[in-house]
């Protein structure tokens, strides 16, 4: 292993253990990374911040936002490296990250909702499980990664709650809704058998007895949506963005729903739930203490 080989691979496991990064994140920085010694070998201890620049102007492919994340992943590397002693100072500092329009991404409204739920044929074989994992993703608010990973030994029906380990191992629990309780009660008694042991506290099992992938329920999204007569562009994400909405709208306090979904700033939780600003600015002057 050479040199540059040496340092990223002392950098993955700094992501991973010390900070607890999630896999999907701690790749793709490792990803971009990678591709950038490709195509700039040098030593990572004296690039320079125009060797950084002359590489993102040269990656005019990348849209904004994947640009963006490129030069976060320069930051945490090069900071890794300023941490480690192996450099003075860090030349992404030096490099702006471009700017990004606010995301507002699709919402479906209740009734487009209940219309995909409905959608869902329960005689056949799967139908209970694609209802149960739909019902899942917009009764908790989870992330696919979240529905797809979820186990038995997760879910406290009596209790009325899930524990969901998150973003960076992070557990949180998630109040579980009389839809979502009901379709997972309607689902677990013809849950297929698992073809390994390891599989046996996996909620979500396809035929075969294996865990569903990400990829099958982002499928089962589309074909649900398509089937209800929704031409919206949406995802499993949709779900999760859809409920945050449905909860503001519904007076739930912005600070809960931040902790339901798992997210660290609510500046996170404020894009998600995209309340405008005449909302915000009805909210603040009913309360407040000059009015």
């Amino acid at each position: 292993m050479d040199l540059t080989g040496k340092i990223l691979s002392d950098y993955a496991y700094y992501l991973k253990v010390e900070r607890a990064m999630s896999p999907r994140t701690a790749s793709s920085y490792l990803s971009d990374l990678e591709h950038f010694f490709a195509a700039v070998p040098a030593d990572p201890r004296v690039v320079t911040s125009a060797d950084l620049v002359a590489y993102l102007e040269r990656r005019s492919d990348l849209s904004k936002r994947s640009q963006a994340r490129l030069v976060s992943a320069f930051r945490s590397f090069f900071g890794f490296l300023v941490m480690e002693g192996d450099r003075k100072d860090n030349p992404a500092d030096a490099v702006d990250t471009p700017k990004l329009g606010k995301y507002i991404p699709a919402v479906l409204s209740v009734e487009e909702v209940t219309a995909i739920m409905d959608s869902v044929d329960l005689r056949q074989p799967s139908g209970p499980r694609d209802r149960a994992i739909l019902e899942v993703l917009y009764g908790c608010g989870l992330r696919v990664s979240e529905a797809v990973s979820l186990r038995l030994s997760q879910i406290y029906s009596k209790e009325g709650f899930v524990r969901i380990v998150g973003k960076g191992d992070k557990e949180r629990l998630v109040p579980l809704g009389e839809m979502a309780s009901a379709a997972l009660a309607a689902y677990l008694p013809v849950r297929p058998e698992p073809a390994l042991p390891a599989f046996d506290d996996v909620v979500f099992l396809n035929r075969n007895g294996r865990p569903l992938s990400r990829v099958s329920v982002f499928n089962l999204v589309k074909k649900q949506a398509m089937l209800a007569g929704i031409h919206k562009e949406i995802s499993p994400h949709t779900f999760r963005h859809s409920f945050a909405t449905h909860l503001i709208e519904n007076g739930a306090d912005l600070r809960v729903v931040q902790e339901m979904l798992g997210h660290e700033s609510i500046l996170t939780t404020e894009i998600y739930t995209h309340i405008d600003s005449s909302t915000w600015q009805e909210t603040i002057l009913s309360h407040h203490p000059r009015a």
